[in-house]
């Protein structure tokens, strides 16, 4: 008597092995790759978060020293000629022509006096918009990741006192 064939397959054959062994290689590969991008990317954005209060802060200057003209008595625009200034948070008018120098952190306070040389460079520029109003353009620049990178806030401040 014979015993009957089976009909199905019972197990695996190496080529079918390694077949999904490189589909799951290229699955696993893929999803590092995309972590990486993912890491690099949320570092950039940090970065440019922290551009982006770094030029709010500049605008703020140019404005705290126009409000204290005011307080002052003083013209609104005394101390903000045209030009390229670099100013950190402690100035109470605009005397530092701009120079290229690295904003300094210290205890996670920029400035240009004290600290280490952090990544990030900031130049407020001042033109005339009228005889009432100035513009402000404040420019973050900063390298990382092999490349340059910039942003830049525009803002006009009135007379409006």
């Amino acid at each position: 008597m014979k015993k009957a064939q089976p009909t199905g397959r019972q197990g695996f054959t190496i080529v079918e092995l390694l077949v999904v062994i490189l589909i799951i290689s290229i699955g696993i590969t893929g999803s590092y790759a995309l972590v990486g991008k993912i890491f690099a990317s949320s570092s950039l954005m940090a970065q440019r978060l922290s551009a982006a209060y770094l030029a709010q802060e500049g605008i703020e200057i140019v404005r705290n020293i126009r409000d204290s003209n005011w307080v002052n008595g003083d013209s609104w625009d005394d101390g903000l000629p045209f030009g390229d200034f670099e100013v950190d948070y402690t100035a109470l008018f605009l005397s530092d022509s701009y120079s290229g120098n690295k904003l300094k952190i210290n205890n996670n306070i920029y400035n240009y006096t004290s600290g280490t040389d952090s990544i990030y460079d900031r130049k407020i520029t001042i033109s005339t918009n009228g005889s009432d109003s100035l513009n402000i353009a404040v420019t973050i620049t900063w390298f990382s990741n092999n490349s340059n990178h910039s942003i830049l806030i525009e803002e006009n401040i009135y007379d409006w006192k």
